[in-house]
């Protein structure tokens, strides 16, 4: 199977934008080549400008306290694992606590650093970090791996604890996944939404099927249209088959 998933509101969207570039900055910061390490260095400013268009810390300490919260409400549940709930709340509260620690604006340690702003309004430019113009990027590129990724993990270690409250509201909200079996007829399908609120939608279709969703929904209707993809030079089309898929729907 393959699943999409469709942020249904703003703040969702953020924090999964935010999601899949802490996994890239990751994956590159662990390469070898410089040109990884490069590729890691522009996540670390495409994570300080996503992070600082809306006030995400405040966001995310209000919603661990409150999921803090439901949680402590389970302890007297006996379908709850009491050592599962201890290592959740765990988690949760040091959290907390870490994201309370930095005062001032998030990443603020990237924007007093000169050199590292230089490389980020020279990335802006195309070709703008060749040798001729930034020579000392250069001879940091040439460094020994280990220098390069030991100064990678000294730039990404003070936003981490975004990343770590970021993967635990996320985790929560897609194990609150209800699915469902649906038919798209003749690749449309719509559901009226009567009036709930949903934050995530998660599309899951087998891997056999040659069409990609397309999801758009308010709380009056949800609306899933079968289109194939766009990876040539036709235009999309509805597809004009019955398509069996799975809808979860996915709240805080």
């Amino acid at each position: 199977m393959i699943s999409y998933e469709f942020p249904v509101n703003e703040r969702i969207r953020t924090l999964l934008r935010l999601e899949d570039l802490y996994d890239r900055t990751a994956y590159f910061a662990n390469g070898q080549h410089a040109l990884e390490h490069h590729a890691a260095l522009l996540g670390l400013f495409e994570i300080m400008e996503v992070a600082s268009r809306a006030d995400l810390k405040s966001d995310l300490l209000q919603e661990l306290e409150r999921q803090r919260q439901a949680l402590e409400n389970l302890r007297d549940n006996p379908q709850i694992s009491e050592e599962a709930l201890d290592h959740v709340l765990t988690e949760i509260e040091q959290t907390h606590a870490r994201l309370l620690e930095p005062s001032g604006k998030f990443a603020q340690h990237l924007r007093e650093n000169e050199w590292l702003m230089t490389i980020k309004q020279r990335s802006g430019i195309p070709g703008g970090v060749c040798e001729f113009d930034l020579p000392s990027y250069h001879y940091w590129q040439q460094r020994p791996v280990a220098d390069r990724q030991a100064s990678i993990r000294q730039w990404l270690e003070p936003m981490l604890a975004i990343k770590d409250g970021i993967d635990i509201v996320l985790r929560i909200l897609r194990d609150s996944a209800k699915a469902f079996q649906m038919v798209a007829r003749d690749g449309a399908f719509q559901q009226m939404s009567g009036g709930k609120t949903v934050q995530l939608l998660v599309v899951s279709v087998p891997e056999s099927i040659p069409y990609v969703p397309e999801l758009s929904a308010n709380k009056y209707a949800i609306n899933v249209r079968f289109v194939t993809p766009a990876t040539t030079s036709e235009r999309p089309r509805q597809a004009d088959q019955d398509i069996e898929f799975k809808l979860a729907f996915c709240n805080l």
